[in-house]
């Protein structure tokens, strides 16, 4: 599992900077003010757990207890950037409002990710 998440959080720090990039020159002239924002939240997050990700990653190479609550915090944040950043990108790219709605539960994917992590700091040795 090492090996995968820091792939993942490669890969997802990786795109949101290429998403920072690409919102900050190609689509700040073509995105409206709130559109562009909605972008650069899904961008943030994305880069908050692909760090996030990183460290599940580098913990779970030293846990000798915890590293079933480790693994569960590492696919919760993946599953909840996926939904809860796709979901902002594809919203700010199709203007279609009811999208919106799917980004909370990334969210709670999100949340999940952190709480199991809290559980596995009890359990990390």
């Amino acid at each position: 599992m090492v090996r995968v998440f820091l792939a993942i959080a490669a890969i997802l720090g990786g795109l949101s900077v290429m998403g920072g990039a690409f919102g900050a020159h190609a689509l700040n002239d073509q995105f409206s003010e709130k559109a562009l924002a909605i972008f650069e939240t899904g961008i943030k997050y994305q880069m908050y757990h692909a760090l996030a990700l990183l460290l599940v990653a580098l913990l779970l190479g030293r846990a000798e207890a915890g590293q079933g609550w480790l693994t569960v915090t590492g696919w919760a944040f993946v599953a909840g950037v996926v939904v809860f950043s796709g979901s902002l990108y594809a919203l700010s790219f199709s203007g279609i409002n009811w999208l919106g709605a799917i980004t909370p539960l990334g969210g709670v994917g999100l949340m999940i990710g952190w709480g199991c992590l809290a559980v596995a700091a009890f359990q990390y040795r």
